[in-house]
């Protein structure tokens, strides 16, 4: 990793005419003056309309943050998230129009996230039953990360309804308790919602990821994907330093050393990488609980692990740690959770 380079959230690489520009949208057909709505932001309305400016991390999530509070209706994230894909942000939009199964569309959602989803990374695993979709913080979102795991739960909903023709039988878990306002989730995602949980997914049959409607063009498919490519590679980096040091973790948790050897492997001192993840609202221990949350969530669903071997695959020798380690970031016991989870 010594050469690699990471999207901070000062990086302008967020087109202000895609995702920026849906939500201005739906604040304004709500009657939301653009002054209010686009204060502190440093983008002004004007220059949406006159030029194509790319914005930060930060700038996108202060126009979230504005947003939710003036809109203040508890429908906001779901219109906000039929809007995102496809989209209309060119070859990636026709990349994943263009796709020839639900698996590949989410397959080019996950490997062009700085494109299509720059603040909600989608995570993606699968087994012999189910494919399983993670969303992740690619940059601290603070008090919009609910909003924004709706907003991007329902963008996938949306675009595979567009792909294969009809809705499919998506299963929602969310981290937060079941909120006064649920029937929103009725209406825009369904019925099969599990509140409470240790981290926010969605989960598939595995039999509905080879559908389509219709013949998709590999012609198109694959003037999309060069345009696609060539769009990911003028950005300073393809990924932020959370997402990067989340894959990290993901490949070396078992034989994890500690922090100033994942530093080194980050070409960075210890210091300077602590300073880096401050920067970037975070610190080393959270993104370690974030992975090992996830990491545990997919043993259990997936491979069935007993409690004993995630706690061992998570380098955890003491199970009274590890029994602490998941109360603490789930509120459920190992026993709890794995019941919860179904196994």
């Amino acid at each position: 990793m010594s050469t690699a380079v990471w999207l901070d959230s000062d990086a302008r690489f967020i087109a202000a005419r895609g995702q920026p520009a849906c939500l201005i949208d739906l604040a304004l057909s709500r009657g939301i003056d653009s002054h209010r709505l686009l204060k502190g932001t440093g983008l002004f309305y004007e220059d949406l309309l006159e030029h194509d400016p790319l914005i930060t991390a930060r700038q996108f999530h202060r126009l979230i943050d504005n947003a939710r509070q003036l809109l203040a209706a508890d429908d906001s994230a779901f219109l906000f998230g039929q809007q995102l894909l496809p989209g209309h942000y060119g070859a990636t939009s026709n990349l994943l129009l263009q796709a020839d199964t639900v698996l590949q569309a989410l397959q080019q959602l996950q490997r062009f996230k700085a494109l299509l989803s720059p603040l909600c990374a989608p995570v993606i695993r699968i087994d012999e039953q189910s494919l399983y979709l993670y969303w992740l913080d690619s940059f601290d979102s603070g008090k919009n990360r609910q909003f924004m795991v709706d907003a991007s739960m329902t963008a996938v909903t949306a675009l595979c309804r567009q792909v294969c023709g009809h809705a499919l039988p998506w299963q929602y878990h969310l981290m937060q308790a079941e909120p006064v306002y649920v029937e929103q989730y009725w209406v825009h995602l369904g019925e099969h919602l599990h509140f409470n949980s240790p981290t926010s997914f969605m989960r598939l049959p595995r039999e509905h990821l080879i559908t389509r409607a219709g013949q998709a063009s590999a012609v198109l498919g694959r003037i999309a994907e060069q345009q696609s490519l060539q769009q990911l590679s003028a950005l300073t980096a393809p990924q932020s330093l959370t997402d990067g040091l989340f894959d990290y973790l993901c490949e070396h948790i078992s034989g994890l050393a500690g922090l100033e050897q994942v530093a080194a492997d980050f070409a960075m001192s210890a210091a300077t990488f602590k300073r880096r993840l401050q920067r970037e609202g975070t610190h080393f221990q959270a993104q370690l609980d974030r992975a090992r949350t996830l990491i545990a969530t997919d043993l259990y669903l997936r491979r069935g692990f007993s409690n004993e071997a995630v706690a061992s695959y998570l380098h955890f020798n003491d199970r009274t740690n590890f029994r602490r380690f998941l109360k603490r970031l789930t509120g459920r016991s190992p026993n709890d959770l794995r019941q919860f989870l179904g196994h």
